[in-house]
């Protein structure tokens, strides 16, 4: 979802800032327009050019009906595709884009524990080092996947060698941004040996 039409704040709102990452409140009247729509988030710009990411659960603050909170989450054995789905309802709050596809998901680790269900281990970085919003991502990361069947652990970490590059993009993520390199795909295969 995407909104040319200004909206006007009913309430004071919390939200983080984009790219900085740090946590601000956006008081009642002010007047916002929906860049994007996804992941369970909604990316605002302000009439000053400002980007704040607020959550789903602040839908009402924008006059919108909050999304159903019964999200359904995959049952049965711990898969591999099961974290792939996962990650991939993950958004940049700048591009609209999911960060596997855009080639932010490094590597995958699925390890069986001693006390028995599984760790998750993920290495991702940020399309710029001085991204603030490493944490934010992580922090869905780790949220998203914690959820999962027999998952008891998950580690997600920001690193930034080796360094993004447009080269990581998948083809979908490439056609959707209207990039055409007129190469083979760089992505890297996120998992990493086998449980």
């Amino acid at each position: 979802m995407t909104s040319s039409k200004a909206i006007t704040l009913v309430r004071e709102c919390d939200c983080i800032a984009i790219p900085s990452g740090t946590h601000k409140r956006l008081s009642s009247g002010t007047v916002v327009r929906i860049v994007q729509s996804r992941g369970g988030s909604y990316t605002v710009a302000t009439d000053t050019g400002s980007l704040f990411r607020i959550d789903a659960g602040n839908a009402d603050a924008l006059g919108l009906s909050a999304p159903s909170t019964a999200q359904s989450f995959p049952t049965g054995p711990l898969t591999e595709q099961m974290v792939i789905d996962q990650l991939k309802t993950i958004f940049d709050p700048e591009i609209p884009v999911n960060i596997v596809d855009l080639g932010l998901v490094y590597s995958c680790k699925i390890t069986p524990r001693e006390d028995g269900g599984y760790g998750v281990d993920v290495k991702m970085t940020m399309t710029a080092p001085g991204c603030g919003m490493g944490n934010v991502l992580k922090a869905d990361v780790e949220n998203k996947l914690s959820r999962l069947p027999d998952v008891k652990e998950v580690r997600a970490e920001v690193v930034f060698d080796p360094p993004w590059h447009a080269g990581l993009l998948s083809e979908a993520a490439k056609l959707q941004l209207g990039f055409d390199f007129g190469g083979s795909d760089e992505s890297l295969p996120i998992f990493q040996g086998k449980r």
